[in-house]
Formats: structure tokens, sequence, C-alpha cells
């Protein structure tokens, strides 16, 4: 079943340490970039969607975007949804071209999170994600809550900090052939191993980057794809799923939402697990892209760890996986960290991954996920 909506531009800013940048600089540069990759015209975006800031935070950022641009789309708004905003952004601007209310949606993301913020801001800003009640005042922080889950998936499937490192040290791999990346120097399991502890078990080499970035894509209905310039990616499949937002009420530790949000998105393209060619989820940390690799299926439970450290999910293995480089290496800049995902997904797609790219890929999933994974959109995207 399609969803006859297509992904036609794609873009990505530079990422990593850009001094001088600002949330809507970096907005408005990845906004355009994706338009002219559609070989489209600025009045021709007919829909605009934009997610959240830390450095500018604003109620209607879509809105201010627009403003910024100087640009009157018939459907503005902001969606929030902590690192899954990307993909179910993508899978609202989707709905907008199937039902026919917009021809081409602009999907944008960006923030400056290296550069303008403090050390203390951007603790501050994460501590919000604890429940006020119940976690915040008892010093709760995002790595304390995914060593929470790490804890308990050691405890019940046998992983061992070395898994979580070989997830790692793939991702250095792979950002290592991607000449965008933030970090880019390879690391071995030892050097993780020996990475300054921010939550037993999880070490620094375990969490994501702290970037500045931006990336945009345009979504555009079946129709409307015809007068593009590019190979478009179809978008295959979509879905949700949400069992909890604060990890004091999630129904388990070891069983997510990505379990519902994938079987949902790979029931309406009509394929498997097994069919994936390249995939890009999310990973705020090493940990959490085990569970998901679980959950979602590619791997049995227990399995992932070791997988890693077999090089199943570098190029050439069962299923690469982040060949940008991920969060952990390519780069996390709010929002935009789940969409460098769905970027490197069409670029998989369209061939154009260069030294990084992954043999007749036809089928990428892509997977987002927010607060402690709370809030799950899985994506199928394919090329004929």
């Amino acid at each position: 079943m399609s969803m006859h909506a297509f992904i036609t531009g794609a873009y990505d800013t530079a990422v990593g340490e850009l001094p001088g940048s600002s949330c809507m600089s970096l907005h408005a540069e990845a906004a355009l970039g994706a338009i002219a990759d559609a070989g489209l015209e600025i009045g021709e975006i007919d829909g605009v969607l934009c997610a959240y800031s830390f450095t500018e935070p604003h109620l209607m950022l879509a809105s201010v975007f627009c403003e910024y641009l100087g640009i009157h789309p018939g459907y503005c708004a902001a969606i929030q949804a902590g690192g899954a905003s990307a993909c179910i952004m993508v899978m609202q601007a989707a709905a907008l071209v199937a039902s026919g209310q917009c021809n081409h949606v602009l999907v944008v993301t960006g923030d400056n999170r290296l550069t303008g913020m403090s050390r203390d801001g951007a603790v501050a800003a994460l501590a919000e994600v604890g429940h006020p009640q119940f976690e915040r005042p008892f010093g709760i922080s995002v790595p304390a809550s995914y060593a929470l889950v790490a804890r308990r998936y050691m405890h019940e499937y046998g992983v061992r900090s070395e898994h979580l490192a070989a997830i790692a040290v793939e991702h250095r791999r792979h950002a290592g052939r991607h000449p965008k990346a933030h970090k880019r120097d390879p690391i071995t399991v030892e050097q993780v191993l020996a990475s300054k502890e921010i939550a037993s078990p999880l070490r620094m080499l375990d969490c994501c980057l702290v970037s500045d970035g931006g990336a945009a894509v345009v979504v555009s209905s079946r129709a409307a794809a015809a007068d593009t310039r590019r190979r478009p990616v179809e978008i295959a499949g979509a879905g949700q799923g949400h069992t909890h937002e604060h990890i004091v009420a999630a129904p388990s530790l070891t069983d997510f939402g990505c379990k519902t949000s994938s079987a949902t998105a790979f029931s309406r393209a009509g394929v498997s697990a097994g069919d994936i060619d390249v995939a890009a989820i999310y990973d705020s940390f090493t940990i959490t892209l085990l569970v998901e690799l679980e959950s979602i299926g590619f791997f049995e439970r227990g399995e992932a760890g070791r997988a890693a450290a077999a090089g199943e999910l570098g190029l050439g293995g069962r299923l690469p996986c982040n060949t940008h480089g991920g969060l952990l290496s390519y780069g996390h800049s709010g929002a935009a960290g789940g969409m460098f995902h769905v970027v490197e997904a069409v670029h998989q797609l369209r061939g154009e991954a260069q030294a990084r790219q992954v043999d007749n890929a036809k089928l990428a999933f892509v997977h987002g996920d927010g607060g402690i994974l709370s809030a799950h959109c899985s994506l199928v995207l394919g090329v004929n």
C-alpha cells in the first residue's frame, strides 16, 4: 500500500561547531537547500512543518520561520515530539499531500545547540524531560533514565558494556566515511570503556554528541512529484507507538513503542524487517539503538550487541545502520538529529552516499524516538 507521498528534496547543512550560526539561519539554509534539491521555486511550497528549538524557543516556531524566510504557506505548524519529531513531521507531511491539502510540504529542522547554549543551559533544558513531581526532585537526568534501561537489559539478556561499546565504534567507523561528520577520528572498544562514566553503565562515548546543524526535506504528492528534479523517494509506510512519557510510568524497561510503530509501518508498506536494505535508527545512546534493533525485530533479544561486535551493522553487514554515523558520531542538533537520519536514508536510496553507499539499496527504514524511549515513529522509504 502506498501513502501517495514522496520525498523530492533533501538537504543537510554543515554540522558540528558552527560559530555565528543561529537556529533561524540553519533553518533557512536547510530549507532553501531542500527546495533547490527538488528543483522547485520557493513559492511552490504550500505547507511548512517545523519542530522546536532550544536556543530560540517559541510557541510558534513554524510561523517565526515563515516570517524569517518571507513565505506564506497554506498550512503551517510546529510539532514537538523530541527526537521523534522529524519522523512524525514526515508522516504528517505525507498525510497532508496524500489527502490533497498540499502539493509540496517543507519539513525543516535546525538548532545551534553547541555554540548557542551554555553547558548549564543545555543540562537545564534536558532536565525538563523528567516528571516534575515524581522524578525531577530526586535528581533524574536523561542519561540516568537510559542507564536504567541499560541495567535492566544487561540483567535480562546478558548484554555487556563491550556490546554497547561496539555500537559506538561502528558508528564512528561510519562517520569516518562521511566528510561532514562532527566526529571522524576512529575509536576502539577499549577507548569507549575507558571514557568518563556519565550514568553507570553508560560512558561518555555511549552518549550522543551536541552539535550545531540543520536539515530539511520536501514531501510532495504523487502528481506534484512528477515535476521535480530528482528521483523521488516513496514514503511507503509510517507508524507510531506510544507507551508512556516519563520512565517512572513505563510499563516495561525492555519493551517500547518502537515495536508497534515499526509493525504498523512495515504492514502499511507491505514489507518485513528482513526486506530492509539500510536502516537509520535513533541512537541517542548506544543502549537506545540496541533496544530498538531488537524490539523492531531486526535481531533477536540479546543478539544486537553481539551482532554489532561482529560487524553486522557495518557496510556489507546484515543491516548497515546509521551509515552517516548517527547521533553518536555524525552529530545531534535537537530535532535536526532525527532529520539527519531521514536525509541519510534519502541519499542511500538515491545512490548518493559515496564511500558509505550500500549496494543496490531499494528499501530503507527510519526510526525516531523522543523522551525516554517515549514517543516512537517509524518510516519505510523506497525507490523503484
